[in-house]
């Protein structure tokens, strides 16, 4: 499960000098927001296009411009472009192209057209790979998908209807590698759904360095249980769209290993051990040694194994283990030596180490109370690793080098609010993304010593544009709940008057290992609370127990309880604000999306004594309805924990509603199926509770598709809040 932030614009509060009469939030113009500008374009700030690291101090863009579709060259030092690689006016056979990717050495690329969205990373379309010297394009195959290059840039490989193929751009033959793919039961280098949207990747095979063997995984979904949907569309009959779902405690895909000989043809399956996933595979820098990574069904014994090209047996690397679960990252960097770096929690915070190929430890290169949370690359030529971090307190990020051997760490971001760095692939260069509640994003160029070079964009004419609008700062503080000081911040209306009662909406994601209450500039949703607040609301947000960037303890505390810890929490937390003067006791509401609607349907049933009014927009109602990888890294099964699930559904409890409650879908959603929402509804039939529904037809879990979607949700949304919460 992935957070649903339901952000495309990106977001707000602009301190002005004003002090407005009996509070000390500073405000701005007299222009109040609309719902119409949240979702029309009027405050998205200026964006950098996504770019791609090249070789060298260079990277490339994909622009549009007047029909035309290039793909130009960029000097990090300058800014500056070089060329134009390749433009769609000059190609024969193609008009326009919407996605590309080099080979290794950059004479290559693959171009994409008319690409479909399968799942929320997959698709499919058509590809042509094009040798940038000649300006030869040469189609590689329609409706494939994951098109790569061999590091000998002989061959692409490929899959089509769940089946490896690989294709000579020289000779122009194809080589079919597997032949038993079939939708439904078998996948070959292809992720399954739950592997896509909980592991996080779709591509799985990759390349050797000597481009002489591919290994691939192969999901066997013969014994999974298929899900259904009607999707209604606009013909006469409605189709079902019908694919594996693997629920808690059911059969998961049996995935295996297999390594393809492209000079014999032979594929091998590679034994490794007792495991449940492989949810990584990355070869070393030893062209012969393959490094898999297995986890077992619990997800808190993580093994990883050396695999030898010339065996069929494995060696064992490494072990992690956990008393709840161990989490799975991109991390795993091998050095020229094959040594490698690799990120931890096991002293209590997620860290950096270095160990060498045998699997024994040389450093622990950062150490401290603090969390990093992202690991950006290591520099050889200089020794030093870069990374992102807390280190400057759990709701900021800043961006930090180190050296190998855990000495000479150095802050090369700004020390507020939060940074992230888009690196050169030399590690020389980086393009800083810098904003706090306060700054828009500002774009800056930055050496890898921290030197700021150049300042890209700075949304200074969003900044101005906000500074006519009725709107105030967040205001960052702590609570103290049940023992722990939570991370909150607070929105009051401009005209606040501390002598005044006001009624309170939370908002809340409260996922494991999630964070809202961050020092950052955030979107449409930061709007809209402020658009809330213009009508005499106070919206609060409180980062609780079992999320993150508080260490490993704070994080895992909810496990095999997911829906206890963080409901007590928010229920604790409501009743504690609303003890202040300026808060109607009799007026507090909650609302949130996905996670954060399971959240906010269990506290207004176990919170009924605080909370009068609840939105849930696509909520898990019973952990048993959601995917295996998921929901038992956390839980377990059902069978093992069934006290887990069912304590802590909200289905159980319908018979506790006493308040208003919105309960928000999309039939379409293939993550948190409407089936949750459904089951929801028939037990507070069964208790003869009136409720408020809005089933969206064929959207999914983001329900954004179609003409104002999101302005016609967000009205309903709002109308809902005016009429049960914003009482006078």
């Amino acid at each position: 499960m992935k957070q649903i932030f339901v952000l495309s614009a990106i977001l707000i509060f602009i301190s002005c000098s004003k002090n407005t009469t009996k509070t000390s939030n500073l405000t701005a113009g007299n222009k109040e927001i609309t719902l119409e500008e949240i979702w029309d374009g009027t405050f998205s700030p200026k964006r950098m296009n996504a770019l791609n690291s090249m070789n060298g101090n260079f990277y490339s863009l994909l622009n549009n411009k007047d029909g035309n579709t290039t793909i130009d060259k960029y000097s990090y030092a300058s800014l500056e472009k070089i060329k134009t690689i390749v433009s769609s006016a000059n190609l024969k056979g193609i008009s326009t192209f919407s996605s590309y990717s080099f080979n290794d050495d950059e004479t290559k690329l693959i171009l994409g057209t008319e690409l479909k969205r399968i799942y929320r990373r997959s698709k499919k379309g058509n590809y042509y790979a094009y040798d940038i010297a000649s300006k030869k394009l040469s189609l590689i195959g329609k409706n494939i998908q994951e098109p790569k290059f061999s590091p000998d840039n002989k061959n692409v490989a490929y899959v089509k209807d769940n089946n490896i193929f690989i294709k000579n751009v020289i000779s122009n033959t194809i080589t079919q590698v597997t032949k038993d793919g079939k939708r439904n039961k078998i996948i070959n280098g292809i992720t399954d759904w739950v592997y896509e949207e909980e592991f996080g990747f779709v591509r799985a095979f990759e390349w050797n360095k000597k481009g002489n063997y591919l290994a691939f995984l192969r999901f066997d979904e013969t014994d999974v249980p298929e899900f259904s949907m009607d999707i209604v569309g606009k013909e006469l009959y409605p189709n079902q769209q019908v694919f594996k779902y693997p629920k808690a405690g059911e059969k998961n895909a049996n995935v295996t290993l297999h390594m393809y000989n492209l000079t014999t043809r032979n594929i091998k399956k590679i034994s490794l051990g007792k495991y449940e996933y492989i949810p990584r595979i990355k070869w070393s820098n030893n062209d012969a040694i393959l490094v898999a990574t297995t986890l077992n069904r619990h997800q808190n014994k993580l093994k990883l194994y050396k695999v030898n090209t010339l065996r069929t047996s494995s060696y064992n690397l490494l072990n992690e283990t956990d008393d709840a679960y161990v989490d799975i990252n991109d991390n795993l960097t091998f050095l020229s030596d094959n040594s490698f770096i690799w990120t931890s929690e096991k002293d209590g915070f997620n860290h950096i180490y270095h160990y060498n190929f045998n699997g024994k430890l040389i450093n622990q290169i950062t150490k401290g109370n603090w969390e990093v949370t992202r690991y950006y690359g290591y520099n050889e030529s200089k020794k030093t690793i870069y990374y992102q971090s807390v280190e400057n307190g759990s709701i900021n990020r800043g961006v930090y080098s180190i050296s190998l051997d855990g000495k000479n760490k150095k802050l090369l971001s700004n020390k507020k609010g939060q940074n992230t760095a888009a690196f050169s692939k030399n590690l020389n260069y980086f393009i800083n993304t810098h904003s706090s509640a306060k700054t828009p994003p500002i774009y800056s160029l930055y050496s890898g010593e921290g030197e700021i070079i150049k300042v890209i964009k700075d949304n200074a004419a969003l900044k101005e544009k906000l500074s006519g609008y009725n709107m105030t700062p967040k205001e960052f503080s702590t609570i103290n709940i049940n023992g722990n000081d939570l991370n909150m911040w607070m929105i009051k209306p401009a005209n606040f008057d501390e002598n005044n009662q006001y009624p309170l909406l939370m908002f809340q994601y409260s996922g494991p290992g999630s964070q809202q209450v961050g020092n950052r500039w955030n979107g449409a949703n930061d709007y809209w609370h402020n658009m809330l607040a213009q009508k005499g609301i106070i919206v609060v947000c409180v980062d609780g127990r079992g999320t993150g960037l508080k260490g490993r303890d704070f994080k895992k505390v909810t496990q095999k309880e997911l829906g206890k810890f963080e409901v007590e929490d928010q229920i604790a937390a409501a009743k504690k604000l609303a003890k202040r003067s300026y808060i109607d006791e009799n007026n507090v509401g909650i609302w949130g999306w996905s996670y954060g609607g399971f959240m906010s349907t269990n506290c207004i049933l176990k919170g009924s004594d605080i909370f009068t009014t609840a939105i849930a927009v696509a909520p898990v109602t019973s952990w048993r309805f959601y995917d295996t990888v998921y929901t038992e890294r956390y839980m377990q099964t059902p069978q093992e924990n069934a006290s887990g699930y069912d304590d802590n559904s909200p289905i159980n409890y319908a018979d506790k509603l006493k308040g208003n409650y919105l309960l928000v879908h999309g039939t379409g959603d293939d993550n948190v199926h409407v089936q949750n929402s459904y089951r929801m509804i028939n037990a507070l039939v069964e208790a003869n509770k009136q409720f408020d529904m809005f089933m969206v037809p064929d959207r999914a879990h983001g329900i954004y598709k179609g003409k104002n979607m999101r302005l016609n949700l967000y009205t309903k949304m709002t109308n809902f809040i005016e009429e049960n919460l914003n009482k006078e």
